[in-house]
């Protein structure tokens, strides 16, 4: 609860002083504001790109890696009446559906979204998913080898895993829309008794993904959950890890692309929707393609490196977005009772 209270004072603290900020630039027509929980590394490169091309000036707002995602989704429900962004451009998708249920979005249609596949897309125009990322399970080569590693995430709950596994706090980010997904797919009562069971193997609760990587990769931790974007990272730098797609003969790897929203009754709709129309071009799906986060293009037709599974390469989770944005606020009560005591 403590730690509820903190994260709500400083979304407080945050806003005030982003709108003392802002006041003297809403009506400045070359200004869009974006909400953006995609690391800096990989989204600031973007967005100079389309400031370059238009000569609009970006106001770039990032989230913090322990409470990523969450904390612009709850900042922009707190604004819902008084509304500070322009964009969203969330690294997932469910949270993004939860925006849009909440009434904090509109929609858009873009005409650069023509091609990505309609399941990526929300079919009256509140958002757009692009670039995916897969969620993964990295493993340390100098202490588990490939035969032995684990292929599933139900292999975790092993004994001989015993608190040797990290996993980024599931209350936010990519990993609390991993968890609400397996609430969705597996049923709220089979989920839970999976939680109990890494719990009770003492899975060790980091601060994100980059942490659980990062972890691994220095030998303090065998196994990790993570994403594809920062696993890639490490292998780029040349630490001794390996990626799991796990669950191939099973439920499969569950794909998280990124989202592209207008928020409603935003100060700049007009510069806003050229943003949105920019990123979600092939180009920058090509751009994210080719970075150090390695972002699958939602395009078939885009080509990759040579270390980037194509989405289709993938056995990916059979899952409805919009089903799990539902079951979103079961999964999260559940692990706050768990994980927040």
């Amino acid at each position: 609860m403590n730690i509820l209270k903190s994260l709500i004072f400083l979304l407080l603290l945050n806003f005030i002083i982003f709108f003392l900020n802002l006041r003297c630039s809403k009506s400045d027509g070359k200004t869009v504001v974006l909400y953006t929980s995609l690391d800096h590394e990989f989204s600031q490169p973007i967005v100079n790109v389309f400031e370059e091309k238009t000569g609009i000036k970006v106001k770039a707002i990032y989230d913090t890696e322990s409470t990523k995602t969450t904390g612009l989704v709850n900042r922009l429900i707190a604004e819902k009446n008084y509304p500070q962004a322009d964009v969203f451009w969330n690294n997932e998708i469910v949270q993004t559906i939860v925006l849009k249920k909440k009434g904090i979005l509109q929609s858009y249609i873009s005409s650069s979204a023509y091609d990505i596949p309609q399941q990526f897309k929300d079919p009256d125009g509140y958002w757009v998913g692009f670039a995916a990322r897969a969620r993964v399970l990295i493993y340390n080569t100098n202490i588990v080898s490939y035969q032995e590693a684990p292929k599933s995430i139900f292999d975790l709950t092993n004994p001989k895993w015993k608190h040797k596994v990290a996993l980024a706090n599931p209350l936010f980010g990519t990993t609390a829309t991993h968890m609400a997904a397996l609430f969705y797919l597996l049923g709220e009562e089979k989920a839970k008794a999976y939680i109990e069971e890494l719990i009770k193997n003492e899975i060790v609760i980091v601060a994100g993904n980059a942490t659980s990587r990062d972890q691994v990769a220095d030998g303090e931790l065998s196994i990790g959950f993570t994403d594809t974007d920062d696993a890639n990272s490490a292998i780029q730098d040349g630490k001794p890890v390996g990626i799991i797609f796990p669950d191939e003969e099973g439920i499969g790897t569950l794909i998280i692309p990124n989202t592209i929203s207008l928020i409603a009754n935003c100060s700049h709709p007009k510069e806003g929707k050229k943003l949105i129309d920019f990123i979600l071009t092939p180009e920058v799906e090509k751009l994210l393609a080719n970075s150090r986060s390695v972002q699958m293009p939602l395009r078939s037709y885009i080509p990759t490196p040579p270390n980037v599974p194509s989405i289709s390469s993938i056995k990916a989770m059979d899952v409805d977005f919009e089903k799990i944005a539902d079951v979103m606020e079961i999964s999260s009560n559940y692990l706050q009772q768990k994980f927040m005591r």
